[in-house]
């Protein structure tokens, strides 16, 4: 072969291909990798298998380095600034946007509207072409004209007191120093500035990153019968600066504005310029002026600061508060809630649900100019509207709070930004976003990732979900196991070729050679729990009784109610009862039955904590065991070393170079900061005399460095630690690490630790765990060992309520409560009751459809 037809031949199969070398990030065993570009292609394998290190801390985080490293040093400093992966090198790479489950802000400012930049859509087709009708009276509103402002001047009490002022900058970032200069010279001696006097003639200084308000003085007077030409004279003046005037009385300190361009004939009441800014309720221009635009009554006394970029909330707070009684929870002032698009305002178009919304955008019918202003707007939010349907979202309202959506609503509404940007040539990368997603609904997420790829994109996806794998162009199979025997590529190519790779778990369930088998016999129930007219959010005033001492399953589509139904009334009423909890239930007649159990445990998914500090060893109680172990040994004795001495978290044995954290904040001013490894304990966290103190050959440091599987064996003499160990691995958690930071663990994976902390309580019995989707992240085979978990507490005389779409799971369980048919309005009826078997002969339900298929 000719040389130059050897490197045409290397340039092409870049072309087509990533090709990976030596990535050794986290447990991955230097492998190489060549993945299909313009394909979809899934990693999948065992939790703690090395999929995450792959797709994300190696592919992702390369593609997203270059990608910045290429951009200026000025944009450079807004970016994320990524450390090169542990890889020798990656060809064939594009630009890369990584779509997970922690990237939605917890703000209570951000909503579906907001994040998928379908309000911002609006805003501009409301200023464009939106009517504005009177708060007042209901007419139309129409321009103003210098004789009628001057008119309603004079209609003002004989002797007010009044300045006219011009509104040159409203609510703009900048210092304006050339502005106020320019004042100046035209002989303008004052100024309100973000709502203070200001004297001209002194120098002046605005801060460059705040938004300021600067109002020129242009004249100032008492009401009385010969002010007219001194009115006309403010009033002219007024306008060639400004569109709008600003009469301020002075006497009661309040503002009155005229614009002439718009203002109420019959009541003479103006309204400001309409721009985009009036629609925006995280701006104080457009916000009700009541609620700050949070929609919700009493925050501001909670403490809250709302136009800050991170305000402190809960959502227990926001779900739960009373709709501000001004705007009634559209956020927004009246003058911006009385502009209407065919007689609905922008606050009506937002509460509606995204199928809602698309009915209402495909039913407006527009005039020739105003088709021409609003065609680009129109297909933009049709085109997110359409996505969010398709993936399953479609009950979803837009101005729902994003802190309330579940990690896999919020991944797929990511999901839906980024169709809309319409990008060519881009590497996606996906985190489990099946998620949260009925059988069904997966169905249509997939088409929506196959839109993607035949766009010209290449997408990565780490699942478990079977029906993803088996439509993938092609499949990365991480093994053989978790943690330290993980890391190795066991099988990489089409689905039909894994099947029959014997060395691949993957396949073999896929194949059929391993199964997770349905139970031969379901238990009976005796006693029940029975919710009698549940209506909060969607449910429809349903009654339904939920058998106690067995393992129920509670399915349906998303949004069809799972969760309103179980945390919302069950679990919060139930807390109520039992500890006299400050949880509010959503609205219930009664619920029977509660005096039969004695104890309920809620784990979910949320993060087990926000600081570094927090980890499996810590949140277990595992640490405090190891702490009273090393302070026993013959060398801390004779040291005088307490339990103290070896924790990180006071001073004594941490090192104090960076308290404890093992790491160092280097603020890098314009860059973001910096982490690097303290120089002095080289990332271990103790100082040397603690690290000084041996138990079988391994200090504090190397035992929190242990995957628990390690730690088990290690620690197989101590019965206290064997037994909270064994717990951690027989629930699937064997390759975690001790000292592993929570803040990296993914929310199946702190429900199941959450799961693995109660299961080392002393068992009552009589006790209700609610669990949501705890199959979150997990392989089939991880699954099998959840469930010999699930089972074990049910035998122990304990109830499980499970809410699930994994239908390994539901077939599993004794019972089961399907909610439906559809999700939101569609929603919130009971479809079907019974065992797995009744269930899957119900035609109405669409978990049966599926399920019957497993049995």
């Amino acid at each position: 072969m000719r040389t130059e037809d050897k490197g045409q031949n290397t340039e092409d199969r870049m072309q087509e291909y990533i090709v990976i070398k030596g990535a050794r990030e986290h447990n991955l065993k230097n492998i190489d990798a060549t993945i299909p570009r313009d394909k979809i292609t899934v990693i999948t394998g065992p939790s703690g298998s090395g999929k995450s290190s792959l797709a994300m801390d190696t592919i992702y985080a390369e593609g997203q380095r270059r990608y910045v490293e290429s951009l200026s040093a000025y944009a450079r400093q807004f970016l994320e600034q990524m450390q090169k992966p542990e890889v020798d090198y990656i060809e064939g790479l594009s630009p890369a946007i990584a779509i997970d489950q922690k990237t939605v802000t917890r703000s209570p400012r951000s909503t579906v509207g907001t994040i998928t930049e379908i309000y911002n859509y609006m805003r501009v087709l409301y200023t464009r072409i939106g009517i504005p009708y009177c708060y007042q009276c209901g007419s139309i509103i129409t321009t103003q004209d210098l004789h009628n402002i001057i008119r309603a001047i004079l209609s003002l009490p004989s002797g007010t007191r009044v300045q006219v002022l011009a509104p040159i900058v409203k609510g703009r970032k900048g210092e304006y120093k050339k502005e106020l200069q320019q004042m100046r010279m035209d002989g303008f001696v004052r100024a309100r500035i973000d709502g203070e006097m200001i004297d001209l003639t002194q120098d002046i200084s605005l801060k460059k990153q705040q938004r300021h308000t600067i109002e020129i003085v242009i004249d100032r007077f008492i009401i009385k019968h010969s002010i007219e030409r001194q009115i006309k004279q403010a009033i002219d003046t007024s306008l060639k600066y400004a569109d709008t005037v600003v009469i301020n009385l002075l006497d009661e300190n309040r503002d009155i504005l005229f614009s002439r361009t718009l203002a109420c004939s019959k009541c003479g009441i103006s309204y400001p310029e309409i721009e985009p800014m009036l629609f925006s309720f995280n701006s104080k221009y457009g916000a009700c002026p009541r609620c700050n635009g949070i929609g919700f009554e009493n925050l501001i006394e909670k403490g809250h600061l709302f136009f800050s970029p991170q305000p402190s909330i809960i959502e227990e707070e926001l779900t739960h508060m009373t709709p501000c009684k001004e705007c009634n929870g559209m956020r927004l002032r009246k003058e911006a809630l009385s502009i209407k698009l065919h007689n609905v305002s922008i606050g009506e178009f937002a509460a509606m649900s995204v199928r809602d919304a698309e009915k209402f955008i495909h039913d407006l019918k527009f005039s020739e100019r105003e088709m021409i202003i609003s065609k680009r707007i129109i297909k933009e939010v049709k085109d997110r509207l359409s996505f969010l349907d398709k993936v399953g979202l479609g009950y979803l309202t837009l101005n729902r709070p994003s802190l309330t959506l579940s990690g896999g609503e919020a991944q797929r509404i990511r999901l839906a930004t980024q169709i809309g940007s319409s990008l060519t040539g881009v590497l996606y990368v996906l985190d489990e976003p099946s998620i949260g997603l009925h059988p069904r609904d997966c169905e249509k997420l997939f088409k929506s990732l196959t839109h993607i790829r035949d766009a010209g994109n290449t997408v990565i996806i780490v699942e478990h979900d079977e029906e993803t794998i088996r439509n993938a162009d092609y499949i990365i199979d991480m093994g053989p196991g978790a943690g330290k025997n993980g890391g190795w590529i066991i099988s990489a190519s089409a689905p039909v070729d894994i099947i029959n790779n014997t060395a691949s778990i993957t396949g073999k369930y896929l194949g059929g050679y391993l199964t997770i088998p349905v139970p031969k016999k379901r238990r009976k129930p005796e006693k029940f729990l029975k919710i009698i007219g549940a209506s909060e959010f969607n449910l429809k005033n349903i009654s339904v009784s939920i058998p106690l001492g067995v393992f129920v399953c509670v399915t349906g589509v998303s949004g069809s109610g799972k969760s309103t139904l179980i945390f919302e009334i069950l679990y919060k009423a139930i807390s109520r009862h039992i500890y006299k909890s400050k949880l509010i239930p959503g609205r219930y007649k009664k619920i029977e039955g509660i005096e039969n159990i004695d104890k309920v445990i809620c784990i979910d998914q949320s993060p087990l904590g926000r600081t570094p500090r927090s980890n499996p060893a810590t949140y277990t109680g595992i640490l405090g065991i190891i702490r009273e172990l090393f302070s026993q040994l013959p060398d801390s004795r004779i040291r005088g070393y307490k339990p103290s001495r070896f924790s990180f978290n006071v001073a004594g044995g941490r090192c104090e170079a960076c308290q404890g954290d093992g790491l160092k904040k280097i603020e890098m001013h314009f860059l973001p900061d910096a982490y690097v490894t303290c120089d002095v304990c080289k990332g271990k966290r103790y100082n040397k005399e603690t690290l000084d103190i041996y138990y079988k050959g391994k200090n504090i440091s190397d035992v929190l460095e242990m995957p628990i599987s390690e730690a088990l064996e290690f620690f197989s003499a101590i019965p206290p630690l064997k037994q909270r160990l064994d717990i951690l691995e027989d629930i699937g958690m064997g390759y975690l690490k001790l000292g592993q930071s929570a803040t990296t663990l993914s929310g199946g994976e702190a429900q199941r630790l959450r799961l693995s902390k109660e299961l080392g309580k002393k068992a009552t019995g009589n006790t209700l765990y609610i669990l949501d989707e705890p199959t979150t992240g997990l392989h089939f085979v991880d699954i099998q060992r959840l469930l010999n978990v699930i089972n074990k507490l049910v035998d122990m005389g304990n109830s499980v309520i499970i809410i699930e779409h994994d239908l390994d799971i539901i077939k599993s369980a004794d019972y089961i409560i399907d909610l439906g048919p559809e999700g939101g309005d569609n929603g919130g009826k009971i479809v079907a009751t019974g065992t797995p078997e009744d269930v899957a002969k119900n035609k109405e339900s669409y978990t049966g459809r599926y399920l019957d298929k497993k049995l």
